[in-house]
């Protein structure tokens, strides 16, 4: 019997049809590899979409340096007194305007007012509006906007109405009327009043995700087998549709921080003695010429805080969003 010559650069496998195909030596190997401990190869293990944004997200720099300013504005926000020792209410008028001492790198604003300390207790209020405001917006927009768009019908309608006409009040002009007649010097006033008005705009994102995922096949199919109203908004769809709503109350979070300083630059937000980047930028305008660093410091710390929160949007929408992969 003549022996039987094997084609190294080929291999022959069984289909499911019966039949027979062939592959190549890659291929072949490929087939005859074992499943890991788990019962599938490391290749063929699912990835759901929030493993892949952090995949993402790692590997950003955006991400990574905007993560890193936020960060570190939310330590000295809760610990303040870590990198500063003096008090922000503590001031001398025999050293106002006076430019960087030892001590006092920023220098004294025209209270005489320690220009670094003010800066560093700055971010906490900062902060606290910023996170506190949009943590409403998000749930109530979210709330508001998934009960429309599940339900649609004169429940959606009546909601798209009151929607437009929130989006028809100027935000700086309603925040002149609403907040002028409040004389609370806490920043809840001004958290309520962002809530009020920008709570629309993630009811629309809100609406139009649970629109397009509760039209999903497994959506459907849930809903044959008997799924609840409940079940199918928490569990099958409200998952899905979470993403957009993350993204832009991410983006609008460095925005609302950006409000809350032009409301108290006005004066019809925190009043003094509370202590804020709009309160200080007010108070260091009249003095440009001859103390601009007072006006700096406070400036240039409102503007990185606003750029890092915008940054870190940008890098989880890019995350995100399938389109942009």
């Amino acid at each position: 019997m003549s022996d039987r010559h094997h084609e190294p650069q080929a291999a022959v496998a069984g289909t499911s049809m019966g039949g027979a195909m062939d592959l190549g030596v890659d291929e072949a190997e490929t087939l005859e590899k074992k499943p890991g401990p788990d019962g599938a190869g490391p290749e063929d293990r699912p990835r759901s979409l929030w493993s892949d944004a952090w995949r993402d997200l790692r590997r950003n720099p955006v991400f990574i340096v905007s993560a890193l300013v936020i960060l570190f504005l939310v330590f000295i926000s809760l610990w303040p007194s870590a990198i500063t020792s003096g008090s922000p209410l503590k001031c001398d008028l025999a050293k106002a305007q006076e430019g960087s001492q030892p001590g006092h790198p920023f220098g004294f604003d025209g209270q005489g007012c320690d220009v670094y300390t003010r800066t560093v207790y700055g971010a906490r209020t900062s902060v606290a509006v910023g996170v506190l405001a949009t943590l409403g917006v998000a749930v109530l927009g979210s709330v508001l906007g998934a009960l429309a768009g599940f339900f649609g019908g004169t429940s959606d309608a009546v909601l798209s109405r009151i929607t437009d006409v929130f989006f028809a009040i100027p935000v700086v002009l309603g925040g002149l009327v609403l907040l002028s007649v409040i004389t609370s010097n806490t920043v809840w006033p001004v958290i309520g009043f962002i809530v009020l008005l920008g709570w629309p705009q993630i009811s629309r994102i809100a609406r139009g995700a649970v629109i397009t995922a509760k039209q999903n096949d497994y959506v459907q199919a849930a809903r044959a087998l008997g799924a609840s109203n409940s079940r199918l908004l928490l569990r099958h769809i409200a998952p899905n549709a979470v993403a957009p709503v993350i993204v832009v109350a991410t983006i609008a979070l460095g925005t609302y921080i950006a409000l809350e300083a032009t409301l108290s630059y006005l004066g019809v937000g925190l009043k003094p003695p509370s202590v804020s980047w709009g309160i200080d930028i007010s108070a260091a305008s009249p003095y440009i010429r001859n103390a601009p660093h007072a006006l700096l410091w406070p400036s240039g710390a409102l503007a990185i805080t606003v750029l890092a929160f915008i940054m870190l949007g940008d890098a989880v929408r890019d995350a995100l969003d399938p389109k942009l992969r």
